[in-house]
């Protein structure tokens, strides 16, 4: 037997309509070259319905891939609504890729049309025809002097928009599982792979932020995501301050540490996201401004070295929460926000806890397995394996792939971190699997250690590698980069380390270097730096 509950789509259209009726007053601003852009909730959702006509008129067929090369703007946010709510397939592009990445997305992806900001033509129009299955380019002008094209590819974003009239009625979705977006990993190893998201699994997903367990996001916020609307869907947060109907601020293309934390301090943010990086480069400024509006600052991509989480809370009263996910996972899978049994822990284990990834949020299931036997581990914060999830939102494939080893045989998603989960389901990631250093058959974790070194008050950042050793197989390496004006030796950090890590955890070298490799979405690249450090010889053998 049946509920007997209507059978209504879980999709994007609802989303849309929603904020256009309940929230045309709010605001969506954006950061420009010149100023700051300003538009209501009602005026952003007309342009919306203009966009949806251009759409139809550029000849965009039914799953047509739509692709974005975009900072975050509410131009942007305009492309997340059109081109799902009218069944095309939002594909939003890196822009850090190289050439030869960027090339082979678009073409796997078959993309019809870009939409690129007039700033970033620079990079994208070089690669214009070597890109056949794009028929349009439309320039975003975000006040750049980058010259325009003389090509009748190209068109203006804008003079389309002036001159299509607003869609009428609802936008209609009737197939929730139908395709929505399109986002691909960062390639890191192999070429790229496409994670197609649902209209159900994006409103689903949309839905978890809402939770007061999780971020409790909602319309009294004003929300600034600082984690690009390329990457993930901007950890999804987009979908959800529209949900929400919560005030948005947009960074556009300025994102040093000054613009984001002017942009907080002026417009009273209360909630931001981003990788650990951009808030590692903010700590030296966060007591010249106000930023006593901010609730919530939430790190994610890659895991938060405890130093910095605390940098934050001793500076404005704030700690850095922790999130988990990646592009398979949409991405959030865990929080790291406190519960009511944590009431009564001294300070020392409340920074224990923050330094976690936090427990899975609403609908996402997660267990540790050991890569050897198969067996699932237990939760008792010691057992170590690689992490699986489950759930709605979760993918179950790759965009274009008939299978992948990445996807267990039971259907759950091996995610490539080791971890171990506490008694109480808070998430410690050890390590990504391929970053793990194994000396003389034990595992050292390069980001425990990295946490450690980072937490020197004279250092800046901190990758571990391993390197080829005959005896051990591998060693760890550290890469520091020192705090401008500081001076630093290697026994300084080796004298730092001795009292937190077991005396052969310690790295068999530290290597003082400017600056670390960042890969596209701002995490610390450690391929190349074991590239640039270790290269493979020309015969093949080496350190892989």
């Amino acid at each position: 037997m049946h509920g007997l509950m209507q059978d209504r789509p879980l999709a994007l259209p609802h989303v849309f309509h929603r904020a256009e009726r309940l929230f045309g007053h709010k605001k969506v601003l954006t950061a420009t070259a010149t100023g700051e852009d300003t538009v209501s909730y009602a005026e952003w959702a007309q342009r919306v319905r203009r966009l949806a006509t251009v759409l139809d008129r550029l000849d965009l067929g039914p799953q047509a891939r739509v692709a974005s090369f975009g900072w975050n703007t509410g131009r942007h946010l305009e492309l997340y609504f059109a081109v799902p709510c009218t069944g095309r397939i939002l594909h939003t592009l890196n822009i850090r890729l190289f050439a030869d990445q960027l090339t082979y997305i678009v073409q796997h992806a078959e993309d019809e049309v870009i939409f690129v900001d007039r700033s970033l033509l620079p990079v994208l129009w070089p690669l214009a025809d070597q890109l056949p299955s794009v028929r349009f380019f439309v320039v975003m002008d975000d006040g750049a002097d980058t010259p325009i094209p003389a090509d009748p590819r190209v068109r203006d974003y804008e003079t389309l928009l002036a001159e299509a009239e607003p869609k009428q009625g609802r936008f209609e979705i009737d197939d929730e599982n139908a395709a929505a977006a399109l986002c691909y990993t960062s390639g890191t190893t192999g070429n790229p792979k496409g994670v197609l998201y649902s209209h159900r699994s994006t409103v689903l997903h949309s839905l978890m932020p809402l939770t007061a367990d999780v971020f409790g996001l909602s319309e009294r916020d004003v929300l600034l995501p600082v984690v690009p609307m390329f990457h993930v869907n901007a950890w999804g947060l987009p979908y959800a301050a529209v949900l929400a109907g919560a005030d948005l601020v947009f960074p556009g293309p300025s994102m040093t540490p000054a613009a984001l934390l002017g942009l907080i301090e002026r417009h009273r943010v209360t909630f931001t996201a981003g990788v650990p990086t951009i808030w590692m480069g903010a700590v030296p400024l966060l007591k010249e401004h106000d930023l006593s509006s901010l609730r919530l600052v939430v790190a994610g991509g890659s895991a938060v070295p405890a130093s910095l989480s605390e940098s934050w809370r001793e500076a404005i009263g704030l700690p850095i929460t922790q999130a988990w996910g990646m592009t398979e996972t949409s991405p959030i899978g865990t929080a790291a926000t406190l519960r009511s049994h944590h009431a009564d822990l001294t300070e020392a284990k409340l920074q224990h806890v923050r330094a976690s990834q936090g427990q899975p949020v609403p609908l996402v299931d997660l267990r540790i397995v050991d890569p050897d036997s198969g067996a699932e581990q237990p939760w008792d914060g010691v057992s170590a394996g690689e992490l699986h999830a489950a759930g709605p939102w979760i993918a179950s494939g790759y965009f274009g792939s008939d299978g992948d080893p990445n996807f267990t045989d039971d259907g759950w998603l091996r995610t490539g971190d080791v971890a171990v989960v506490e008694e109480d389901g808070y998430l410690r990631l050890v390590d990504r699997a391929k970053d793990l250093v194994k000396s003389g058959g034990e595992w050292i974790s390069s980001v425990e250690l990295e946490n450690h070194i980072m937490a020197h008050p004279d250092v800046r950042e901190a990758a571990v590698i391993a390197k080829p050793d005959v005896k051990w197989s591998e060693r760890p390496v550290a890469c520091v980069v020192v705090k401008p004006g500081a001076v630093l030796v290697a026994e300084d950090i080796l004298e730092h380390l001795r009292p937190r890590v077991a005396r052969w955890w310690l790295p068999d070298e530290i290597r003082f270097i400017d600056e670390l490799p960042k890969t596209s979405t701002g995490k610390f690249s450690k391929k190349t730096l074991r590239e640039q450090l270790y290269p493979v010889p020309a015969d093949g053998a080496g350190h892989a």
